[in-house]
């Protein structure tokens, strides 16, 4: 199985190194990359192998293989710019590189010695093996002065701006060579900061940028006692957007969030030719306004400056009004909280959201920043709920439109009536959890936790009896409620992480399986290799890891238990598609592919989809794509998904991706809908 593994070390704290995105606006490319010499790559190719040959012989000895990932990082910065030399931005990236190598042998040869001095001080640079492709994730933890091992600490998350072209080996160099950060650093409250890699810009925090939020933390818990209540998150520009994306999402997982600018895109009123799909599924990710909510149980506080010029959100204001930048989506956030119910209180540039632990401010007289009255006021924000701590509670106000994002301390949303459109739950739990009353939209599906002391549930003003325990399930038929007693729901049915569309199956672990048979049609075939290698390549280059990749003769029965599998080729090609070829909502012949009513000729024509596996019903199969979005979004601030939960594509020769003739979702049963 081909694999990468990278990891970081640990210096100096950068607070607010990567708070701004480029004067340049969204883009923020600038002028051409600089090109390294020959001699230069062949340098980096040397120093790469020397860190990586010490490697070698570390795990024959069965050294530590937390700190031999923190050696390997060095070697991984080196071989993915040899790979992807495009990436260096200047001529100073290139000598920072050299640098950072350097450190990295330095590194290697004390592991080599039994010392790892890079563990002490109070800026450390470290990294993680990612469960998400195998690849080892640089992150830097800055430590407070009055750091004491021995009690739990709260930590502070950092989701930095846009970088381009901030590489592991960047990344390194920052925190090697600080520099002064662009605003007032944040209060020393006894924190711990992570400042997140975010595998660069990950298509705005998206897919492998998402993993990264939780497999860092969850890395920076494994060295150091964190407090799992303290734990709150950060982000400003490019960060903001991730932060708001993450928080709403997850509103259970923070203490409270501080979330600076950031841009939104709204693709509904721009573009005018999306289908009925494409509308549906861009509730999932962009319309990160439709989702503010969820703050209701999250602390949460939106800002920017009143004279923010970077880009908007998208679609820009009209010609004569004012730029407030990306100011707009707090005001965008704390709109959407009106609407919900929420009244703001106080002055323009401090608001309070009524009912609600939520604040919105505005930096007056500021750009794309933080002014100082504001940053006052955001660490005793940040100070407030992180004295606090997270406490369950009694009174929940949730929404989603999707099972993939469906909790919220103890409620799951399990079941959505429609798929991709608004579901939501107003839920309290009164005398001492014994009585719960609840009101639903569009959930057909729910389950509720810490349940010991229940003894009744009003639902929707239905009047259910149940008994206590750690968890209660109910369903929705019709318009009655019932408890279900038999737990998860058996036979083929969209549940959480298993709703689709295709890009779902990239926010797990995965696994892609070459093709080595004899093709029964060999156009199809090399097409699906073409777009196997160019996913290969683009994950790689912006997500900062090659996936993991096997020949079908070698894929394991473990494999399917472990990975989403995705699988390339035909049924002649790929063993595993013969398999569950005759499972799938698709008849797949040498002659034809046939989808509902509708067939095509199997000689350049195929599926491309995602489904339950029948192997593994817990995971996906994925048949010949990977993520779907386009290549420059892999980089960008979003990705509009191209295909559904199912497609039927046509080879196209000489091109890395097939042309799509169709391609819908299914309906909540995995079926085509009729």
């Amino acid at each position: 199985m081909k694999r990468f593994v990278v990891f970081a070390l640990a210096l100096v704290p950068l607070v607010l190194l990567f708070s701004q995105q480029p004067p340049a606006g969204r883009g923020g490319r600038g002028p051409a990359p600089a090109q390294a010499k020959p001699e230069d790559l062949a340098a980096l190719k040397a120093k790469s192998e020397q860190i990586e040959a010490i490697v070698r012989e570390l795990r024959a000895k069965k050294a530590d293989a937390t700190l031999i990932g923190d050696v390997e990082v060095y070697a991984k910065a080196g071989r993915f710019l040899i790979e992807f030399p495009e990436l260096f931005g200047t001529q100073a990236a290139i000598d920072h590189s050299m640098t950072v190598l350097d450190h990295g042998i330095e590194r290697a040869k004390q592991l080599q010695a039994g010392t790892s001095l890079w563990v002490d001080g109070n800026s450390r640079l470290y990294a993680y093996y990612s469960e998400m492709d195998g690849s080892v994730q640089p992150y830097h933890v800055s430590l407070p002065a009055n750091y004491d091992p021995a009690k739990p600490t709260r930590l502070y998350v950092w989701m930095h701006g846009r970088q381009n072209n901030t590489t592991e080996s960047e990344f390194i160099y920052s925190f090697e060579r600080p520099r002064a950060p662009g605003n007032a650093p944040v209060a020393d409250q006894g924190q711990i900061q992570l400042d997140l890699f975010g595998r660069i810009n990950s298509a705005g925090w998206h897919w492998g940028g998402e993993a990264d939020v939780f497999e860092a933390i969850a890395a920076v818990k494994k060295r150091f006692k964190i407090d799992d209540k303290r734990i709150l998150l950060r982000g400003f520009s490019m960060g903001g957007e991730g932060a708001w994306h993450i928080a709403l999402h997850y509103p259970d997982r923070f203490a409270a969030a501080e979330i600076g600018a950031g841009t939104w895109s709204s693709r509904t009123q721009v573009d005018k030719t999306l289908t009925d799909w494409q509308l549906a599924t861009l509730n999932i990710w962009e319309h990160m306004e439709q989702w503010a909510l969820n703050a209701f149980n999250l602390p949460l506080a939106g800002h920017d400056g009143d004279n923010d010029t970077q880009t908007p959100t998208v679609p820009v204001a009209p010609p004569g009004s004012k730029n407030r930048g990306q100011l707009e989506s707090s005001l965008k956030a704390r709109a959407q909280l009106e609407k919900e119910g929420f009244a703001a209180e106080g002055e323009p540039d401090n608001l309070h959201m009524k009912g609600t632990p939520d604040i919105f401010l505005i930096s007056q007289n500021t750009g794309h920043g933080t002014s100082p009255l504001v940053r006052r006021r955001l660490d005793a924000f940040l100070k407030e709920w992180g004295d606090r701590g997270q406490v369950s509670p009694d009174h929940i106000r949730f929404l989603t439109y999707t099972t993939r994002y469906n909790q919220d301390y103890w409620v799951s949303v399990e079941g959505l009536g429609v798929l991709y459109e608004r579901g939501d739950i107003d839920a309290t739990r009164a005398d001492g959890g014994k009585a719960y009353e609840i009101r639903t939209n569009n959930i057909s599906r729910l389950v509720l936790r810490e349940t010991e002391h229940a003894k009744t549930i009003r639902i929707d003003g239905q009047d259910l009896k149940v008994k206590a325990g750690p968890e209660i399930t109910l369903a929705k038929t019709g318009a009655v409620w019932k408890l279900d007693k038999k737990g998860p729901l058996s036979g083929l049915h969209k549940t959480h992480a298993l709703q689709g569309p295709i890009d779902d199956a990239f926010l797990d672990p995965f696994l892609l399986v070459r093709p080595t048979g004899k093709p029964w049609n060999d156009a199809v075939n090399q097409q699906a290799l073409r777009t196997m290698a160019r996913f290969d390549r683009l994950w790689a280059k912006f997500f900062r890891g090659h996936p993991y990749v096997k020949d079908d003769r070698d894929v394991t029965e473990a494999d399917f238990a472990k990975y989403h599998v995705v699988l390339f080729g035909d049924p002649g090609s790929n063993k595993w598609i013969a398999k569950i070829n005759g499972k799938l909502p698709v008849k797949w012949t040498k002659e034809t592919v046939t989808l509902g009513t509708q067939s095509y000729s199997a000689k350049d024509s195929f599926p491309a989809l995602v489904y339950p596996n029948p192997l593994q019903p817990s995971k996906y199969v994925v048949i010949n794509t990977g993520l779907t979005i386009i290549d420059r979004e892999y980089n960008g601030d979003y990705g509009m998904a191209q295909m559904g939960d199912y497609a039927i594509v046509k080879a196209k020769e000489g091109s890395d991706l097939p042309d799509i003739t169709v391609t819908g979702l299914f309906d909540l049963n995995w079926q085509l809908k009729k």
